[in-house]
């Protein structure tokens, strides 16, 4: 199953080869990665999703705790919070395709109905905006493959995901939070020690040697 987690890293050189030596090191694979500006100073925020059996959620996130420059590590799932992704789609829409012009009202029309932006618009093609779950970017996509658009070029962001605002414990259980109620920031228990993944990673040279 795909596992969202949120981390609050320093803003350092060489954070994402530690943070991607881990999840190697672990044999997880990562599903996807985004990295920005977060509200702190001197911190970065990273939204990492990698597919792993559900019992690994726990290791992965104390795996992330091992790291000196983690500053705070949560588990993100649907219920808790809003999880975005944000794609651009460069689809052909020329004189010679099988429409012709008319194509292009049609891919108006489409990027209507799933709420898509045209951001760009030229002789050859058409390039649309949209923000949304996955799913709803894979159901574009699928439309406009099944309607024999010929797609150019895709670029996805990968998920962000940050927790909804504070609730009642009603609100979270409609929500359908366990316990109605959400784990806050902080470490989980320590691991045995054979789970304890190594803090100091080898520079790259090193590795290639």
């Amino acid at each position: 199953m795909l596992h969202t987690f949120v981390a609050l890293v320093q803003d350092k050189p060489g954070v994402l080869t530690r943070v991607a030596s881990l999840f190697r090191r672990l044999n997880i694979n990562i599903v996807s990665l985004t990295v920005g500006e977060s509200e702190r100073a001197d911190t970065s925020r990273m939204t990492i999703v990698c597919e792993a059996p559900d019992t690994a959620a726990h290791r992965i996130r104390a795996s992330l705790y091992k790291l000196e420059i983690t500053v705070d590590v949560d588990e993100v799932g649907r219920s808790e919070g809003v999880i975005r992704e944000l794609c651009l789609i460069k689809v052909a829409a020329g004189p010679n395709e099988p429409n012709g012009l008319h194509s292009r009202s049609q891919i108006f029309e489409l990027a209507n109905v799933f709420r898509a932006r045209v951001v760009d618009l030229a002789p050859e093609s058409i390039m649309l905006e949209m923000t949304g779950s996955s799913s709803k970017i894979e159901g574009l996509i699928q439309v406009l493959r099944e309607s024999n658009y010929t797609i150019l070029e895709v670029s996805r962001t990968g998920r962000m995901a940050m927790r909804r605002g504070k609730h009642t414990s009603r609100v979270l259980k409609a929500l359908g939070t366990p316990n109605g109620s959400i784990d806050r920031l902080g470490p989980p228990p320590d691991l045995p020690v054979a789970d304890i993944i190594p803090n100091e990673f080898p520079d790259v040279h090193e590795e290639e040697e």
